[in-house]
Order: C-alpha cells, then structure tokens, then sequence
C-alpha cells in the first residue's frame, strides 16, 4: 500500500476578537434549493471578517442547509428525488397537521442539517470551487425562512 502524498499550508494563528452577528431572511417559492453563498459572502465582507469561524443556523424543522455542488443542476434535482425518496408522502405518517408533505419535511430536515460551519480564511468562505451553501425547503408551499449568520474570529 501507497502512501498520500500529503501537502499543508503553515498554520496561521489570530486570536478572536469579534463576534459579528445577523439574521438573514428568505422567502422561498416552495419546494427546491436556495442558494445563499452571494448573501452569506456578503455578509462576512461587510462584517470585515479575516480569519475564524462562520455558522449558518436555520430556526425551522422544516427546511434545512446544506453545502452541496453548485456546477450542474442535475446534482440538485437527483439530491431532491433522494429525499423524496428517503421520506415520501402518503407514507401513512401520523403527523398531517399541515398536509401530506408535513412529516415528510421533517425526516428531510433530520436527515440534513439545521446548522453548518464554514472556515473563513483571508476575508473569504473557504468554500471549494463546486460548492455553494444552500438552503433546502422541504414545504411545497412557500415560506418564510429565517437564518442565523455568526461569525466569530478576527476582523480588520
């Protein structure tokens, strides 16, 4: 067996001096994939974000985030027939309360994320290049989404 060749960068070190904080607010047109990365970059230019830490935290059970690929459309239609697939309507669910894609929603949240964590380096999202931040409505209705952004670390 071959060993990886394995490369890393010197370690760079700042000592948080800043929690900058934001609610961010979407409207989604119901069922599908959001992407957020634009407004989430954004945010961390305009709280003059260097190095630390960004969470994104969504205040649903019903709707999710996630990091996934933002080249190909498909990805996200195949990712939506999976959850579908995972957590079906008119499964016989018990929960109803707001119609047949309610407890479907939330397996899909709980199989998903309601909280992701992206590095900042240098004033920027540490993303990979064929990556996005999305958020994922589970409701066929629309609804009104709400996030919280946190960014902790240092500032310029």
């Amino acid at each position: 067996m071959t060993s990886p060749k394995l490369t890393r960068t010197p370690s760079s070190s700042v000592t948080a001096t800043a929690i900058v904080s934001s609610l961010l607010t979407v409207q989604t047109p119901g069922a599908g994939f959001s992407d957020l990365t634009a407004e989430v970059a954004k945010f961390v230019r305009e709280a003059g974000a260097r190095e630390g830490m960004l969470t994104l935290f969504i205040r649903h059970t019903s709707a999710s985030l996630t990091i996934q690929e933002n080249a190909d459309p498909a990805v996200l239609d195949d990712l939506a027939t999976a959850l579908d697939r995972a957590a079906p309507e008119n499964a016989g669910w018990r929960h109803d309360t707001e119609g047949p894609d309610d407890m479907p929603a939330h397996i899909k949240t709980m199989l998903t994320a309601t909280s992701l964590q992206v590095p900042v380096l240098r004033g920027a999202l540490a993303l990979g290049t064929w990556q996005a931040v999305y958020l994922i409505e589970h409701r066929a209705r629309p609804h009104r989404r709400e996030i919280v952004l946190q960014f902790i670390g240092a500032t310029a």
